[in-house]
């Protein structure tokens, strides 16, 4: 049993900005890296909006130099995830099998995912034909034929934003109809590069080395085509990471954690008090969250290390304020 004053459960952008600026002030974080160490990114092959990678950077290399640069500082880092934690007093429970760590504070930066098709060879392809964000991924499909999963909001944002870059855009609906808000559903309908393929799914995966080819079900006739296609984006929604911790805090309907910056609403006067001074605070003093476990709107890179930047300013604050009284 080792006891510490910042424990971070999850890696990715925002874990590993925290874990930069926590070890530089000296309070020696240990950090839980999940099985895939880096999150999403890891599943990125070329990040170009990352500030400071003019030519751009693959996304495994962008996390790897994040990770050194966090160990060069003092962070400890252990591979692999946590199996249970226990909120309930102070210290804070963290175990990894039959071990225990104690923790002063707790970061969760545990992030999200996309929620996929669990299609036999989609890992394959992930990254190289199969995106789940058209925001970061749009340009690198100029002039090419793409497609869209989803019916709603953001399925059809996501199919706009393609339609500056790529040549075709087609929107597979499993319905008969969008989910979408009305004014997105005109949006897309008036959109001459926009076509819907309603009652489709996606149901096999192609291609050598990169996806090129998909093959869509009809699920009224239940008839199947096979359609060349240079990439395959994903918007059925994203799956925060917080079955672990929902006993402990407040998170909303959608399972993201809930803290100050994100509608937290302090349950008497004296959480009030305490929240007051750390945005990144959830409902649990001492407990803190960063990045994409947060953040359902904006889901970048770049947001997420500014959320683990304040984070971990607010942890420093904390202990600090801790200390004196």
């Amino acid at each position: 049993m080792t006891k510490h004053k910042v424990i971070i459960i999850g890696s990715g952008p925002s874990g590993y900005a925290a874990a930069i600026y926590l070890a530089r002030a000296k309070l020696k974080p240990l950090l839980f890296a999940g099985n895939t160490s880096g999150g999403q990114l890891m599943f990125t092959r070329e990040v170009e909006n990352f500030p400071g990678f003019d030519q751009g950077i693959d996304g495994p290399r962008l996390m790897m130099q994040m990770r050194a640069q966090a160990e060069k500082f003092g962070t400890q880092i252990i591979d692999g995830i946590v199996d249970k934690v226990d909120f309930s007093k102070t210290p804070f429970e963290v175990w990894r099998g039959e071990e225990v760590f104690l923790g002063q504070t707790i970061l969760i930066s545990t992030g999200a995912e996309a929620i996929r098709l669990n299609l036999p060879n989609e890992n394959q392809f992930f990254g190289r034909g199969i995106s789940a964000c058209a925001v970061c991924d749009a340009a690198f499909y100029k002039d090419k034929i793409v497609y869209v999963v989803g019916g709603g909001d953001a399925a059809c944002e996501d199919a706009l934003a393609l339609t500056r870059f790529a040549k075709e855009v087609f929107l597979v609906v499993r319905r008969d109809q969008l989910k979408a808000s009305k004014v997105m559903q005109e949006r897309v309908h008036q959109n001459p590069k926009i076509t819907i393929l309603w009652n489709s799914e996606v149901v096999e995966l192609g291609g050598e080395g990169r996806l090129s080819k998909l093959t869509l079900k009809n699920n009224e006739n239940q008839d199947k085509q096979v359609v060349e296609a240079d990439g395959l984006f994903y918007a059925i929604g994203h799956m925060p990471k917080t079955d672990l911790f929902s006993k402990y805090i407040q998170i909303d309907e959608k399972g993201y954690i809930k803290t100050s910056l994100t509608g937290l609403s302090p349950a008497n006067s004296i959480e009030h008090i305490w929240l007051d001074g750390y945005p990144t605070m959830t409902s649990k003093k001492g407990v803190f969250a960063a990045g994409d476990v947060v953040d359902f709107r904006y889901r970048q890179a770049t947001t997420a290390v500014g959320m683990g930047v304040m984070a971990a300013l607010d942890i420093e604050r904390f202990l600090e304020n801790q200390e004196t009284k």
